[in-house]
């Protein structure tokens, strides 16, 4: 803070600082040294306390809410298995129920409603994954007859690619038929988009990591 006077016929200037509330080497004012750890262990509550009111003042929630979302979905992936879909639908709106309830209360209403907004983000995982529910070629697979449709096609350096949508497909260890699969083709050999096609392809399930926590190929194509 600035105050600007005059002097001897010119002006004159003094600066202070705002007051910082510590004095010593760190230490709060009004909390003296030989204080037990029981009132420093209270003063940092009561500031902890004055941060969850700020934070969930109107306007400053809903930036978090996304956050916990997305906290929902990544836990969803992390799974060692697929969840029931409607245990964590359940659990959702048990959750939603319960933030309603305590929405009076500034400190227990801000934390019932991020788990709420995670429990959101699992349950959408889950039936996101459910609603696009398909088969999945799971072993290789040699001299599999395959006709359908050229969905796409895509130029490579030494060979081009081509998404076919399968009418039909037979071959040994195939339990259920994949609806779409991704063949290499030679260079300049690749029919057009809308062709129908039939043809004799080795299949290969999608890769999985290449490593503990890489990326998952297989998941990737699942959800495309």
């Amino acid at each position: 803070m600035a105050e600007w006077g005059r002097g001897r016929g010119r002006s004159e200037s003094r600066s202070e600082t705002w007051p910082s509330g510590i004095s010593g080497a760190g230490r709060p004012v009004g909390l003296p040294w030989w204080r037990g750890g029981a009132d420093r262990a209270r003063a940092a509550a009561d500031g902890i306390g004055r941060w969850l009111v700020a934070e969930v003042a109107p306007g400053r929630l809903g930036h978090w809410l996304p956050v916990a979302f997305g906290t929902g979905i990544v836990v969803y992936f992390t799974a060692e298995r697929e969840p029931l879909w409607w245990a964590a639908l359940t659990l959702t709106l048990a959750l939603s129920a319960a933030a309603t309830i305590v929405r009076a209360r500034p400190v227990a209403f801000p934390i019932v409603l991020a788990v709420s907004a995670a429990a959101a983000g699992f349950t959408t995982a889950s039936i996101k994954t459910l609603v696009i529910d398909h088969p999945v070629l799971r072993y290789p697979a040699f001299g599999v007859d395959i006709a359908g449709w050229v969905e796409a096609r895509e130029e490579r350096a030494r060979s081009d690619r081509i998404t076919v949508r399968v009418a039909s497909i037979e071959g040994r260890r195939i339990d259920e038929a994949p609806e779409r699969v991704r063949l290499s083709v030679r260079k300049k050999t690749m029919p057009p988009v809308g062709a129908y096609v039939t043809l004799k392809a080795r299949l290969s399930p999608p890769l999985t990591p290449l490593r503990p926590g890489g990326y998952d190929f297989s998941r990737d194509m699942f959800f495309q």
